[in-house]
């Protein structure tokens, strides 16, 4: 009997809710560039990118903060490049998507829902910030919503078509998953479907098994086996979360846009250290790591060639 093949995805670097508190977060289009080349040479097939503007560190979506990492992160690995449309919440839809569009890349992320998407605890956890901007950006998220109506899900799914870009759809919640049903069954989205379950966002469904359980039954009877699924669990519950859903027969991603750390109370010292962990934890439990072709196979994609960098 054939192992199972889990793909692993690696998020670079944050930036929506990953304040700089780690100076092994990368920022600057150097540093994105060698954690990215690092994290798919321990076995990440996916690599999650955000950018950050060059010199401030703040999140941007500008293409022009995306472009000097990414043909580098092409000509070094063949992983596949998942570009984010996430990247700000108080951004629009059409400037949240033009980095995807601009590079046609392979995959992007699709959030399926508008949500409280807070991280301001984290304000009152540190008392040193690496840029001045941060503190406040941390501290006022509780006054925010991370908009992903139905009519920017719609904007983001006709603009992007064009392109034969996989989605990987962000569930933060069980209300998402009914989301994303009736999203499919309108035409926006084809199967099969890759959805990301997000768990232990504050705003969103805990980290926990049950809730995973949960979710999954949910996609089961929405979408029967039209689907694939991976788990990202926020901070601490990175790792165990990652194993439990590699042991359903899902897939995971890690990386320090989710968590700053490798074990409790120790900063990771790269994606690439957490991306080794998981595919060791995996490898040990009896699966095997899908490479980028076999990912690739896995989703439907179109290929490295036809993206635009």
């Amino acid at each position: 009997m054939a192992k199972t093949k889990t793909v692993i995805t690696c998020a670079i670097t944050g930036a929506i809710h990953t304040p700089t508190m780690s100076d092994a977060l990368p920022y600057t289009y150097d540093d994105i560039a060698a954690q990215a080349i690092e994290a798919a040479e321990a076995g990440a097939s996916i690599l999650h990118l955000h950018a950050r503007n060059n010199e401030t560190g703040a999140p941007s979506v500008d293409p022009e903060d995306f472009r000097p990492f990414l043909g580098r992160i092409k000509q070094a690995t063949d992983a596949v490049v998942n570009i984010s449309t996430g990247g700000s919440l108080t951004l629009s839809i059409q400037d949240r998507i033009r980095p995807a569009a601009t590079f046609s890349a392979e995959m992007c992320s699709m959030n399926m829902g508008s949500m409280n998407f807070s991280f301001h605890p984290l304000a009152k956890r540190h008392e040193t910030w690496k840029f001045d901007w941060e503190r406040d950006y941390v501290a006022n998220s509780d006054g925010n919503i991370f908009r992903n109506t139905f009519r920017d899900i719609k904007e983001a799914s006709e603009t992007l078509a064009p392109h034969d870009i996989k989605f990987e759809h962000e569930c933060y919640d069980v209300g998402h998953l009914y989301n994303l049903k009736f999203c499919v069954d309108i035409g926006l989205f084809k199967a099969p479907i890759f959805i990301q379950f997000v768990m232990g966002i504050l705003g969103g469904i805990g980290a926990d098994i049950d809730n995973l359980v949960f979710m999954k039954k949910t996609a089961d009877k929405l979408f029967g086996d039209s689907y694939r699924w991976s788990v990202l669990a926020a901070g601490a519950a990175q790792i165990p979360m990652a194993v439990t859903a590699s042991q359903m027969g899902g897939n995971v991603r890690v990386g320090l846009e989710d968590s700053l750390f490798i074990s409790r109370g120790v900063l990771a010292e790269s994606n690439a250290q957490q991306v080794a962990k998981i595919r060791r934890i995996v490898e040990d439990l009896g699966s095997d790591v899908a490479t980028p072709d076999e990912a690739r196979e896995i989703l439907g994609l179109k290929g490295g060639d036809r993206v635009n960098f």
